[in-house]
Order: structure tokens, then C-alpha cells, then sequence
């Protein structure tokens, strides 16, 4: 009996470590090709051109340890994503993985395609895509995209595009939307799904504004080394890509839309007391905003209450604001605010005809079924809705020094 104990014992231990040994199918980091960026183009005959930008995992261990290049790109005609990393084994010797996959980068022109949604949805049936990455659309083709940016300041790859993708959301230059929101958005008809727009190609002579974030992707002019840009929004409609918004409008998409995150902003309005200079303010959200829906009229109408905080920079015209100047201030900034939101759900009203604010989610709870839903047909009633926004302006801090000196005693 106690030789059996002993035997059930010894057996159960060998189990255990069985079960804990999980190193049987593990293979050496340096035996892997890690993609950190899948690029599709369009392709002929109904197919598609996949880039893959591979990281080398190298470039981690210590300088000097490896002269071989910080990556590599690939890009080869495929069928689907799918079969893609397959067929790319015959030019890569590593085992091709999707653990250090950070963007999926699509081109305008095939983001356009009627078909387009057809081999987005190849990205759910691989369990190695997260549907937490983020989708880029780029100006050019992702081939060329990938060829000609060329970072200057981080020579790992994978790293890059995280920074650049942080830094410029944290801006409000591009939307916060992932995949997954790609998915769901598509498929509940009923809104508009923003991605992130990017080019290497730079407007010969830019593009002059007033404002600094009126721009798209390449209309920046920039001198220097780096000629990458992300700033704008490619706008998508069931699944395909209909336009575009610039780095302002996208601003104040965020503004208006709770799901998606707004940081401090920097941006610049008008001088109402001086108008051949700019306010330099810093704009931030601590409130949610109030949105009020009543579908119960001839025409369903939404009221939209949104509070923004304001600390002012810099006034160059040097004007030193009194009770009665803040409160003129606070009026003038509402007043450019109320404009440009005005203008902009005008254009989704008119040109895109849908919303991308993220009002659709609000409605649904104002509906008793999801059918009640789906017969107000949300999408196609949208374009017809009275839309009422008012913004409300708190402003804070001038910086440290509130009072600026008279610039005419400065000068003598």
C-alpha cells in the first residue's frame, strides 16, 4: 500500500512538470523575423501587394555586436494576409511572426476600393493580429511609403512608429481609433470610422494657412532630414474610404466625440483686439460633454453642450487683459470655436453623410429595442438631423507673467 502512495506520488510529480515545462515549442529570438509593419497595396487581377517591414532583433544587444541593417523590407503579390507570411518564407529564412506587429498601413488607393473591406477582414482569422493596432492610410503607394521614410532619431523601427503615433494622437493632429473600432463601426452602420494619414510626399512649397493645423499629411513645409508626416484623418464609410479630414477638422472631432481621448492641445485664434496677430492658448477637456437628443419632432435634433478649458501663452499684439478684456476674449474664442464645429458637422451632413462623434453610441439608449434602432435608421437620417453645438470657454492662466509692459515705453 505504501509503495503504491509513493508510486502515485512520484507519477504526479512527473506530471507536474510536465505540464509546467512549456519551453518544448519555443524557437530563439534569433531564428524569428519579426514584422513590426504590414503594408497592402493594390495588386492586379483582383490581388494585392504585401510589404513587410521586418525589425532586426540584432540591434538590441550591444553596439557593435552586428553590422547587419536595422531592418528590411519586402513587398511580393499575394492572394490574402492569410497565406501572405507563407509565401514570404521563400525569400526570408527566419519563421516570420506578428508578436512585435505595431501598425497595418494601407494605400489611399486601396483603401478607395469597393473591395477593400474584403481583405480587412482576413486581419480577424489570424490570432496573431490584435485588433488593438492601429491602421494608417497613406497618400502614396506603402511600398514607396516605407522605402523613402527614413527616421533620423530612432533607428529602431518598431519603436518609431510607436513614438510617432503617441506624440501625434496625444496632439490631436490624428484620431485614437484602432481596428477593432474599424470592425465594429463597419458593422453597426451607423457612424464614421477615422484612420490616421500619412505620406513621405511634401507639397512642393507647402500649403499657407493661418492657422498652424488646417493642413493634411504633406501640405507641412518642412526643412530638414525627416520628410515623414502624420497629421489628418482618412475618413471611412462601411468599410471604405470616402475622403479626408485635415489636422483642425480632426481636432475638433475629438473635441466632439467621448470616446475618444483629447489631451492639451496647442493651438492658436485670432487677436480680437489686434487682428494682424494670433493668440497662442493651450486647450484642454475636464469636463464631458452634455449631449441632448430628441427624436420625437419632425425633425430629430441634437444639442450639444462642449466645455473647454483655455490658458492663454502668448498675445504678441501685448495686451494686458482686464475683467472686461477676459470676458471679451472668452466670447471671441467661443464665437471661432462655434464656427468651425458648425462648419465641420456641416460637411459631414452634406459631403460624408454620417457622423463620426460617436453620437450614434448616445442614441441607442434613447430607442427601447436595438430594432426600434435599426428601423430609425440612423446613417440615412443623420444627414437631415438640426444639429445645435455650443461650446463653453473657461479661461485659465496667462503663464507667469499675466501683465505685459506697454511695448511703446519698451521701445524708448
Amino acid at each position: 500500500m505504501k509503495n503504491q502512495l509513493c508510486l502515485r506520488q512520484f507519477l504526479f510529480l512527473i506530471s507536474m512538470l510536465l505540464m509546467l515545462s512549456g519551453c518544448w515549442d519555443q524557437t530563439n529570438i534569433d531564428k524569428r523575423a519579426y514584422v513590426v509593419a504590414i503594408g497592402i497595396d493594390k495588386g492586379e487581377d483582383n490581388k494585392i501587394n504585401i510589404s513587410y517591414l521586418i525589425t532586426n532583433p540584432e540591434l538590441s544587444k550591444q553596439e557593435g555586436a552586428s553590422s547587419e541593417p536595422a531592418y528590411e523590407i519586402i513587398t511580393f503579390p499575394t492572394n490574402d494576409l492569410i497565406s501572405a507570411k507563407n509565401t514570404a518564407n521563400s525569400v526570408i529564412a527566419k519563421e516570420i511572426t506578428y508578436n512585435m506587429l505595431g501598425v497595418i498601413i494601407v494605400s489611399e488607393e486601396l483603401a478607395k476600393e469597393p473591395e477593400f473591406i474584403r481583405y480587412m477582414y482576413d486581419v480577424t482569422k489570424d490570432r496573431e493580429i490584435k485588433r488593438n493596432k492601429t491602421m494608417i492610410i497613406t497618400k502614396e503607394d506603402v511600398k514607396t511609403f516605407l522605402t523613402e521614410n527614413k527616421p533620423k532619431l530612432e533607428t529602431r523601427v518598431h519603436k518609431y512608429f510607436e513614438f510617432i503615433i503617441e506624440n501625434a494622437k496625444n496632439a490631436g493632429l490624428i484620431p485614437d481609433f484602432k481596428l477593432h473600432s474599424y470592425f465594429s463601426i463597419t458593422e453597426s452602420d451607423a457612424g464614421l470610422f477615422l484612420s490616421p494619414y500619412a505620406t513621405t510626399e511634401q507639397v512642393p512649397g507647402g500649403k499657407y494657412t493661418v492657422g498652424e493645423d488646417e493642413l493634411l499629411a504633406g501640405e507641412l513645409n518642412i526643412e530638414g532630414d525627416s520628410n515623414t508626416q502624420f497629421l489628418g484623418s482618412a475618413v471611412f464609410k462601411e468599410g471604405k474610404m470616402i475622403g479626408t479630414l485635415n489636422g483642425e477638422e480632426t481636432r475638433l472631432t475629438i473635441l466632439l466625440n467621448e470616446t475618444l481621448e483629447m489631451g492639451e492641445i496647442y493651438t492658436t485664434y485670432s487677436d480680437p483686439f489686434n487682428q494682424q496677430y494670433r493668440i497662442s492658448t493651450r486647450m484642454m477637456k475636464r469636463d464631458k460633454n452634455e449631449v441632448k437628443m430628441d427624436f420625437t419632432g419632425y425633425i430629430p435634433v441634437i444639442d450639444v453642450t462642449v466645455p473647454v478649458y483655455t490658458d492663454i501663452l502668448s498675445t504678441h499684439s501685448m495686451e494686458t487683459f482686464d475683467n472686461g478684456k477676459i470676458e471679451q476674449l472668452k466670447l471671441h474664442i467661443e464665437d471661432e470655436i462655434n464656427k468651425k464645429l458648425n462648419n465641420l458637422i456641416k460637411r459631414t451632413q452634406e459631403e460624408f453623410k454620417g457622423e463620426p462623434f460617436g453620437w450614434a453610441l448616445i442614441a441607442r439608449k434613447k430607442f427601447w429595442t436595438r430594432h426600434d434602432f435599426e428601423k430609425f435608421d440612423w446613417m440615412n437620417t443623420y444627414p437631415n438631423m438640426k444639429v445645435n453645438v455650443k461650446v463653453m470657454v473657461t479661461i485659465g492662466t496667462f503663464g507667469e507673467q499675466s501683465k505685459l509692459p506697454d511695448l511703446s515705453e519698451v521701445r524708448d
